[in-house]
């Protein structure tokens, strides 16, 4: 209600103060504005400071901190010189430099053509048709509107380069924990802890970065353990060529070859930076847990991604869409069973936009798990060129004394036909006991969106290898390794899905089949069905299918998920759901709770052919990490526990704080309330408040991506007022943000403001706390309604642009604040 009194005296006071403007026709033709004072309801008419209000446009010279907001763009905060101007200062100059000019988005030819003031330090208005500039002192921002016809293409939620943020410098510790402990009532007991995460510093556009991993194991009284720094290495951005630079250990990112690692130097084209439009798709990995469990995601033994997932079927989406080749899935159940499978990521055919060119460039030498480096010195590359009508030319190669890779390929766009892309490779290479070794392989892709028949083949390939090529990941491992690398034959990939609409059905399909010429098959096919029914009184509830079968390396496995869920409001729903494998059946009765956007939660209770069961799922997203934990029951069997922490901590010279992390070494941003504890602030998702200096960190951010920063009014303090509460932020990729917010915090009163003398501050004065923050603004009489009060607070009184006088608060503040009496007096 208080938030409400002090609108409604902002109010009163602008319209009192638009009642007053007499026009003139002088005072147009100046930009002056006179006020009629006689229709005011006050004694002394003479006491009044109206200049604030006297000049259409006017700001008082001096520095800003502004908000940038260019036609309907929020941009970042910049620092803003206003300088006086014209006849007596009596007009304002804002100085829009080159450089903040460079982050408005503004063509070349535009910036060409403009003109600067002040031996180019500001910007002439004038040379920018069509510009209109307008500030907001109330909400600290700068309105900038250009015209759409001289700014660079924009797409929505996208920005170009120059509005891109590197950040401010930091450190960053991010890290991934997974807990299971396993008590058998007819076996071993067995304990486990793994996890992963990042270590890094932030020093303008460079990315100083150390990945770790660990693991620990104990069942039957023996103890493993282990801990490695498994990469160490810079990156940058490089924006002029939408591209990005990476130096020190990698593993090769290539759409042609296969991954190895190395160590060196690559420069590849990112497509994270083009328009959404324009990119690529993120693997995605699914599967079924039979009890719940931890899911760990690997390639070449670097953990990609690791989690705790509830029983049932699970899609893990968060994978990042740089990741290419053949990923190893590995389900630890709560039970004890494993699961091991497979995934190859699909890529869309190596199409390029007609004139566009798309790279990547790689130089070093491969290296194994422990830094030291084997194999010969290589260099690699690939292009792909967009001729024209739809076609697309690449190829690339792998040049490294003994082992050498050509490929060409051809795309085409077929526009309502689809996209189709083939290529052929020939390796070489030179081995000790066997000679040389050449072969070929063909791969063909195929991509296309069936719109009228609402389905979409995402993704279906082919690729035949010959049995004496060799990739370099299988020349090493064979002439420097263990030589049992399996050497592929055929590999089939398909994924497909569709939605029938008529009935309210959504199906997806994924295929895979890879043979190989010294081993056995590994195959996998999985399948997932939806639909949401009205039966009855009960409304939307949700159906779903989801089977596999899997073969890998001659270990056979198969299951199928039934879900029926219903939902009962409030965010919860009831459900039922059966799980059946080889192994064992089970029929689960599930309760879904979610307590608020941090808290959720499921509790199950079920029969297997082992008995009856009983499990549990817990989420807790908090200010400094996120918590997921499994717990499972079998009558007779086991009892199992499983957590994973989630979070990071964060260090600038701005300030920091321990947060949740989403992606391990990632952009955030770091958000400053002026000191304000306790205010929740929000990305995408769960709002965090800030710790007691004030700082949060939000983790849910994505690189290159316009992402909202705000705060959650909603639940603000009541003793807490924004001026301000939503910001964007642009963000290069591991970038830390920086953004403010200026918030005010203190109780709020009526209050009556007399100067030593006994007489009152001009109508119209200005009330600024000791953050030069406005709290009031003096109405007649030394009435004003004041925020941001505290114990001991300093406010001081501003008119004709200076200041006047001091307040100091009391040490001890009233239980009930109204009708204060202050004494203003002379610093």
């Amino acid at each position: 209600m208080k938030k409400t009194i002090r609108t409604f005296r902002r109010s009163t006071l602008s319209v009192l103060i638009l009642a007053l403007i007499v026009p003139v026709a002088k005072s147009w033709a100046d930009d002056d504005i006179q006020f009629n004072t006689d229709v005011l309801d006050t004694q002394d008419k003479s006491n009044i400071d109206l200049s604030h209000f006297s000049r259409r446009g006017y700001v008082m010279p001096g520095d800003y901190t502004f908000s940038i907001m260019v036609n309907k763009d929020i941009l970042r905060e910049e620092r803003i010189v206003v300088y006086p101007e014209g006849e007596n200062g009596r007009d304002s100059l804002i100085c829009l430099t080159p450089e903040q000019l460079s982050r408005f988005n503004l063509k070349a030819s535009v910036m060409d053509d403009l003109r600067w003031l002040r031996d180019g330090e500001c910007l002439d208005k004038a040379s920018l048709e069509g510009l209109d500039m307008r500030v907001d002192l109330a909400k600290d921002t700068l309105y900038l509107a250009i015209p759409q016809a001289w700014l660079e293409y924009t797409a929505p939620n996208w920005d170009p380069p120059s509005r891109w943020d590197e950040g401010i410098p930091g450190v960053i510790a991010d890290y991934n924990l997974n807990v299971q402990a396993q008590q058998n009532q007819t076996g071993s007991d067995s304990q486990n802890i793994s996890g992963n995460g990042v270590l890094g510093a932030n020093l303008g556009p460079w990315r100083a970065r150390a990945d770790w991993q660990t693991s620990w194991y104990k069942r039957d009284g023996k103890t493993d353990k282990d801990f490695a720094f498994s990469r160490y290495y810079l990156y940058r951005a490089i924006p002029s060529l939408k591209a990005k630079l990476t130096v020190g250990e990698d593993y090769l990112s290539s759409d042609i070859f296969d991954t190895f690692r190395f160590s060196g130097v690559s420069l590849n084209s990112d497509l994270s930076m083009l328009p959404p439009s324009l990119r690529g798709y993120a693997p995605e990995v699914t599967g079924i847990s039979r009890s719940g469990g931890k899911v760990t995601i690997s390639q070449q033994g670097r953990v990609i991604h690791e989690t705790q997932v509830a029983a049932g079927a699970f899609r893990i989406q968060e994978l990042n869409d740089a990741i290419s080749g053949t990923l190893d899935v590995r389900v630890e159940e709560l039970d004890g069973s494993v699961q091991v499978f497979q995934v190859t990521t699909a890529s869309v055919p190596y199409l390029t936009r007609p004139g566009a060119v798309r790279y990547k460039l790689a130089a070093g030498k491969p290296s194994e798990w422990g830094h030291s480096m084997i194999g010969p010195m290589f260099t690699s590359g690939e292009i792909s060129w967009g001729v024209a009508n739809g076609w697309t030319l690449y190829g690339g190669s792998v040049i490294g004394g003994d082992y050498n890779a050509l490929s060409v390929g051809i795309g085409r766009d077929l526009f309502i036909l689809g996209a189709l892309a083939f290529d052929v490779t020939q390796s070489r290479a030179v081995l000790p006991s066997e000679g040389t070794l050449s072969g070929t392989s063909y791969r063909v892709s195929y991509s296309k969106t069936f719109d009228e028949y609402d389905s979409q083949v995402t993704f279906a390939g082919y690729r035949f290898s010959e049995r004496d090529f060799m990739s370099m990941s299988e020349y090493l491992d064979t002439r420097y390794g263990s030589g049992t690398s399996h050497s592929p034959k055929e590999k089939y990939t398909v994924s497909f899905n569709k939605r029938f609409r008529d009935v309210g059905l959504s199906a997806y399909l994924n295929y895979s089949h890879q043979t190989y010429w010294n081993s056995a098959d590994n195959d996998r096919v999985s399948l997932s069905l939806s639909r949401y029914v009205d039966l009855g009184p009960f409304k939307n509830m949700s159906v779903s299918l989801t089977a596999y079968r899997s073969e890998y390396y001659s270990l056979k496995d198969d299951g199928a998920y039934i879900s029926v869920s219903l939902p009962i409001g409030n965010g919860t729903s009831l459900s039922y759901g059966a799980t059946i494998n080889r192994t064992d059946n089970t029929h689960r009765v599930s309760y879904y709770g979610r307590v608020d956007e941090h808290n959720s939660f499921q509790v199950s209770s079920g029969l297997s052919r082992s008995g009856p069961t009983a499990y549990g799922y817990y989420t807790w997203q908090g200010d400094s990490a996120q918590v997921q934990t499994n717990a499972s029951y079998q009558s007779g069997s086991y009892t199992a526990l499983g957590m994973n922490v989630t979070g990071g901590l964060t260090l600038t010279t701005e300030g920091g704080a321990a947060h949740r992390s989403n992606a391990r070494g990632g952009s955030r941003v770091l958000v400053d309330t002026a000191g304000v504890d306790g205010v929740p602030v929000k990305g995408f998702g769960a709002s965090v408040k800030t710790n007691r200096f004030g700082k949060a960190v939000i983790g849910d951010v994505n690189s290159y991506y316009r992402n909202p920063i705000r705060i959650d009014v909603d639940k603000l303090d009541e003793n807490a007022d924004v001026t301000r509460s939503v910001s964007q932020a642009t963000l290069t990729e591991g970038a830390i943000g920086y953004r403010q917010f200026d918030v005010i915090a203190g109780g709020k009163a009526m209050a009556f403001i007399r100067k030593a003398d006994g007489s009152f501050p001009p109508f119209g004065a200005s009330v600024m706390n000791e953050k030069n923050q406005e709290t009031g603004v003096v109405n007649d009489e030394g009435s004003v309604w004041l925020s941001g009060i505290q114990p001991n607070g300093k406010m001081t009184v501003k008119w004709d642009g200076q200041a006047r006088c001091v307040v100091n608060l009391p040490a001890v503040l009233p239980a009930v604040l109204e009708n204060l009496l202050l004494t203003c007096a002379p610093e």
